[in-house]
């Protein structure tokens, strides 16, 4: 085989090979992350997670958005769709999913994993 001819065919799987594994890795950093964030909840001793008026701890809390992140996979690419899609709100009530940590107010769940994705992103 000429050089340009393995030059071409070396190129050619160089990009095949991008174009079908970048997204996979996209989509296992997201995974990660949002792993990430359920592990952090699930850590939160002293925290108190409001769904719908009822008060729930961190390890029920996470047993229940790992259970909607499950039922919505096709719908949740990243982990910012994961804090929208399953961990935000009630999808029967629309009421927003609060977390009450020690000594501290009720802030909504939503706003808390953002605040903590954010600190994954840029590792502060």
């Amino acid at each position: 085989m000429n050089s340009r001819k393995t030059f071409i065919i070396h190129l050619f799987v160089a990009f095949v090979s991008l174009f079908f594994h970048a997204p996979a890795a996209e989509a296992a950093s997201e995974n990660e992350k949002i792993n990430s964030l359920l592990s952090h909840i699930e850590g939160l001793e002293d925290a108190t997670f409001i769904r719908n008026g009822s008060s729930y701890s961190a390890k029920n809390a996470v047993k229940f958005l790992r259970g909607k992140w499950d039922a919505n996979k096709k719908d949740i690419v990243t982990a910012n769709d994961f804090i929208e899609k399953a961990a935000s709100k009630s999808s029967t009530t629309g009421k927003p999913y609060l977390i009450k940590l020690k000594g501290a107010a009720e802030v909504p769940c939503a706003d808390y994993l953002k605040a903590r994705l954010k600190k994954l992103e840029t590792g502060s």
